[in-house]
């Protein structure tokens, strides 16, 4: 018998809506600004893109846990360990890959973080987002049974 941290789980599959919204008034409003007065706008897109890498691989971590999958070795390793599980296909996969590689950046090198233009995962996140809210309980049900 498997134990599912649901509640920690739910709790980070319910943030996501809030990311997608933050992609989304990113988009909205990237253009509406000249680009000497975006780095307000900047700071919020590393922000959405940092939550959205936290809640991706806490779930993940979760998931990993509670049905004892492998020991995963790094971020882009819980990815790859949940899609080979089955939790999520490829399309999703790719998308969240690209986004863990950024966590390293993001999280250590942000001094260093290039600043140019809008990142094209603020636009394909929430697609992703959705899909992985999705399949993530329809795959505990799955296992469940």
């Amino acid at each position: 018998m498997y134990y599912v941290n649901q509640e920690q789980i739910d709790l980070r599959l319910h943030f996501i809506p809030q990311l997608n919204e933050s992609c989304r008034l990113l988009v909205e409003k990237w253009d509406a600004y000249p680009s000497s007065e975006r780095l307000l706008l900047h700071f919020a897109q590393e922000r959405t893109l940092h939550l959205a890498i936290e809640t991706v691989t806490d779930v993940g971590s979760l998931l990993i846990d509670a049905f004892m999958m492998r020991d995963a070795s790094s971020y882009e390793d819980i990815i790859e360990i949940l899609q080979g599980e089955g939790v999520f296909g490829e399309q999703v996969t790719s998308v969240l890959r690209q986004l863990v590689q950024l966590r390293r950046p993001l999280a250590q090198e942000y001094t260093a973080y290039e600043r140019e233009g809008l990142h094209p995962l603020i636009v394909q996140l929430p697609a992703a987002l959705a899909s992985f809210a999705e399949a993530v309980p329809a795959f505990i049900q799955r296992e469940m049974v």
